[in-house]
């Protein structure tokens, strides 16, 4: 009977995520939304005393692998993210125990085309980066071929005739994401055949803006911003992609270019002028809360006006902040703890 009982209780100790033994906040995620969350890790050491956060920039994608893969110590207890979360990666969480999942929608960020402030000013289209980036497009007559264009003149006839060069993300990042669905897809519906295929076959259609080339015009550059900076700076002609909030840290050596007419700044983004915008979020695992030290406070620190509101320090740092209703029900959320339901997740 005691070896019994001593069996079940070793069982039921190995059950329970052994949380306790670390003191100290772990956060992944976007690269993106690493510095504004720094800039808070930051300050939660100063203010509160407790040991200053972990933060790293793995990528919205790879964050979320990370912060899906279970409960314990030895998982993320926040996780950055250029985009809201994915319906797999929501369902990876549940199915991994994962299963209190508070969302904070923290902000605002541009999308950016940039280039080297040295180089000649370029304006694009939604429609011209399609032509350019599609790993396939139709020709004149509807039919999907490889993609044919090598410079941007091939793209249309009023651009430099210099070679299509875009240093950009790799498919675990956010920005990756948004840049598919903000740029490419709304620049493919501007080719008839195409806008025909999304009503003839949603899936079909999907395929072709979501799958960008791979024979070296389009550049898989990490989640090093700071490396891409690097290489437009050696190669004027070279664009990149980036969060206007980097864009605006790095003016020194890099300037956006307008897409379809209008610039990213913090005005055009606020008001939606600016079309290629997306909302920057933080994710919180309920289940570590009140078990790792300081996630209630951090999450407190976070949604406070001093950090995410008009005249907060995050917003010194570029992010574009909520507008007032978006904020309070964001707080509101922070407060309830309110966990992300299935219904919730697109």
């Amino acid at each position: 009977m005691k070896r019994t009982l001593l069996t079940v209780s070793l069982v039921a100790l190995t059950a329970v995520p052994a949380l306790a033994a670390r003191d100290q906040i772990r956060i992944v995620g976007s690269s993106t939304v690493y510095p504004f969350t720094t800039a808070v890790a930051e300050q939660f050491g100063k203010s509160t005393g407790m040991k200053t956060p972990v933060v790293e920039s793995t990528g919205t994608g790879g964050g979320m692998k990370l912060f899906c893969a279970g409960v314990g110590e030895d998982t993320p207890d926040f996780t950055n993210a250029s985009r809201p979360i994915k319906k797999g990666e929501f369902e990876d969480c549940q199915k991994n125990g994962v299963t209190e999942i508070v969302q904070l929608e923290v902000g605002f960020d541009g999308l950016s085309i940039a280039q080297s402030k040295d180089a000649t000013p370029l304006s694009l289209t939604k429609e011209q980066l399609f032509k350019a980036l599609a790993k396939n497009i139709p020709d004149a007559d509807g039919k999907l071929i490889p993609n044919p264009n090598k410079t941007w003149k091939d793209v249309d006839a009023s651009l430099p005739d210099v070679k299509i060069e875009v240093l950009g993300p790799p498919p675990t990042s956010g920005t990756r994401d948004s840049f598919a669905e903000l740029v490419l897809e709304a620049g493919a519906l501007k080719n008839p055949a195409l806008a025909d295929l999304k009503k003839a076959d949603a899936k079909a259609f999907e395929a072709v803006w979501k799958s960008i080339r791979e024979d070296g015009a389009y550049v898989e550059a990490g989640e090093n911003d700071n490396l891409i900076v690097q290489k437009l700076t050696a190669n004027p002609t070279a664009l990149g992609i980036f969060g206007f909030s980097f864009v605006e840290q790095n003016a020194n050596a890099i300037k956006d270019i307008p897409i379809e007419g209008v610039e990213a700044t913090y005005e055009t983004i606020a008001d939606g002028t600016y079309k290629v915008a997306r909302p920057l979020f933080v994710y919180a695992k309920k289940q570590h809360i009140g078990t790792i030290p300081g996630m209630a406070e951090f999450i407190a620190e976070y949604v406070s006006d001093k950090a995410i509101g008009e005249d907060g320090y995050l917003a010194d740092k570029g992010l574009v902040t909520l507008p007032g209703e978006e904020a309070d029900k964001t707080r509101a959320v922070a407060k309830d703890l309110t966990v992300l339901t299935a219904e919730d997740v697109k």
